[in-house]
């Protein structure tokens, strides 16, 4: 396994790929590896002859209340993880290496980062955007693969794609959950034991939302009362937001018509520590 810090010794390693006329597959991580992440590095290895990990904690999608320096960090282990999982190259830039020019240059996917969490965090999907499209740059990847977990941040990054013609795949890979539902998060781990044991009802509120939609509610505004219902029974718990959305414009519907296909989804505090869950539907 290759490990680097420089863009040039990226492209140089890519060359090496494209000459041997093999397929490359990316995976943009933030570090903390855990099952979850390695998912994506064993979806990668699947649709793809070669297989590039990106390790970085990008400040610029932290606003400043954020969590950014306490942010957890293992870069040995996440190594030993990916090398037994076969990964060829793993890059792990400096803030430097990333924004040369201290984040001159942006790139904004507008109105789409408006809702659920555009809403709480300005400035994040700009970071998560500007990010994704210099490592798309770098890499020049035919698949990038990215969790569903973090679903607006999986369809404003499709967007994009489309918008300025990436020449790359997003492959978005199911949720993995811990055995009680709870999404596998690198923020799991700030939570208190208690906490812990109450944040199940996150993924609970989000598959009572998708099940009452299966079932035929046409009313969003009664979902959301749902789910905010059910949080709110959770002493532990802070609500940030409860919605459905269309896939599409990541925008709250007023109907639900059958075939719509959309994104229900929250966001939820225990003590500082914040949690988000969703799911896809397809309405019947």
């Amino acid at each position: 396994m290759h490990v680097v810090r420089d863009k040039t010794e990226v492209r140089e390693a890519v060359r090496v790929v494209r000459t041997a006329g093999q397929t490359l597959a990316l995976v943009p991580t933030m570090g903390a590896l855990h099952d979850g992440h390695m998912s994506l590095v064993k979806a990668a290895r699947e649709i793809a002859d070669h297989v590039s990990v990106s390790i970085f904690v990008n400040p610029t999608q932290f606003g400043p209340a954020e969590d950014l320096h306490r942010y957890p960090a293992d870069l040995d282990g996440d190594l030993r993880k990916l090398e037994k999982a076969g990964v060829d190259l793993v890059f792990t830039p400096s803030t430097e290496e990333m924004y040369p020019e201290r984040e001159s240059t942006w790139v904004h996917v507008e109105v789409a980062d408006r809702h659920l969490c555009g809403r709480f965090r300005p400035g994040h999907f700009r970071g998560v955007t500007t990010v994704v499209a210099t490592l798309f740059n770098i890499f020049e990847p035919d698949k990038a693969v990215f969790g569903l977990k973090d679903a607006q941040q999986v369809l404003i990054v499709r967007k994009m794609v489309r918008d300025l013609a990436f020449g790359v795949e997003i492959v978005g890979h199911p949720t993995v959950r811990e055995s009680d539902g709870l999404a596998l998060s690198s923020r799991n781990a700030y939570l208190t034991e208690e906490q812990r044991t109450e944040a199940v009802v996150v993924s609970s509120s989000v598959f009572g939302a998708r099940d009452m939609i299966l079932a035929g509610e046409r009313d969003p505004a009664h979902i959301a009362a749902a789910m905010k219902e059910e949080i709110g029974s959770v002493p532990s718990a802070r609500l940030q937001y409860a919605e459905v959305v269309d896939t599409a414009t990541i925008a709250p519907v007023d109907k639900i018509k059958p075939g719509d296909s959309l994104l229900v989804a929250t966001a939820v505090f225990f003590g500082n520590t914040r949690l988000i869950d969703n799911q896809f539907v397809i309405a019947p």
